[in-house]
């Protein structure tokens, strides 16, 4: 496993296992599967409705042996109705209740709305107290990232964003190097829009080094420095996913995958007023 550090100092796993659509009754063994995989980073969120079970999953590879506690890497968010100051405050108290932990490695505010600057002081003062080992942001368009970053004292460390072969940010991650402001990837394989996984063009690169679709991907985004969650439930699908730092993609295949940017997201515009609208009115 590669580690990323943080623009604070923290070290954490470049490649993670994500939580998101993975029913409740299904994750505290997902996440256990993950971690007996190897994976050591686990991120979940309030949204998901599973940071109880993820808990669950983390404690029992750890009453196991598999793991120590310092030896993972542990992400949960607040949606936007937590945003407020003392929510927020109270809301990351609760993830760690329910999860049963004492702190948390990552902690993001989900989306760029609400009162976010209420939020971030409430993340700053709880990273002080040692609840929360990073803070960061997540869906933040670039711009929103400048100016969070330029107007807060702490800047975020991370700011996890759609990032696949169709929609590659690279100007984005360009923007985030210049303000020391780390790129995560969430839907690396785009939940298979545009036939992802049976694309020509990325076949053929993984024929030549006896590697999968998938395994081509987590590796493009891995040499370009993201941090990356990948999901599956099914135990095989895991081991595949982990089993890419015995290979090296060319700079020939890397410019070959960037031929294949269509420069949109695969899911939607987090910017759409439709799309806002529906936030708003989401509050948890």
């Amino acid at each position: 496993m590669q580690n990323i550090t943080l623009n604070n100092g923290v070290v954490m796993p470049q490649l993670g296992f994500g939580v998101y659509q993975i029913p409740a009754e299904e994750t505290a063994e997902a996440v256990y599967q993950a971690i007996k995989a190897g994976y050591r980073s686990i991120d979940t969120a309030l949204l998901y409705r599973n940071e109880k079970e993820t808990g669950e999953g983390i404690k029992r590879a750890i009453d196991e042996g598999l793991v120590t506690r310092e030896e993972l890497f542990v992400t949960s968010k607040l949606f936007i109705g937590q945003t407020p100051e003392d929510i927020a405050a109270a809301t990351i108290q609760q993830s760690l209740d329910v999860m049963g932990l004492d702190y948390l490695d990552l902690y993001l505010i989900h989306q760029p709305y609400g009162d976010s600057y209420g939020a971030w002081r409430a993340l700053t003062s709880a990273q002080k107290s040692g609840k929360l080992r990073a803070i960061g942001v997540s869906n933040f368009s670039s711009a929103k990232m400048i100016e969070f970053a330029s107007l807060n004292d702490v800047k975020p460390q991370i700011n996890q964003i759609e990032v696949n072969p169709w929609y590659q940010r690279e100007e984005d991650q360009e923007w985030h190097e210049k303000y020391g402001v780390q790129v995560e990837a969430w839907a690396p394989f785009a939940e298979g829009r545009h036939d992802l996984f049976t694309n020509p063009v990325l076949a053929e690169v993984g024929q030549q080094y006896g590697k999968t679709v998938g395994q081509v991907v987590l590796r493009w985004l891995i040499q370009r420095g993201i941090v990356v969650l990948a999901k599956s439930v099914r135990p095989e699908r895991m081991a595949e996913n982990i089993d890419i730092f015995d290979f090296e993609l060319s700079e020939k295949d890397m410019e070959t995958i960037k031929g294949l940017d269509m420069d949109e997201s695969a899911f939607f515009d987090h910017a759409a007023p439709a799309q806002v609208e529906w936030f708003m009115g989401y509050t948890k």
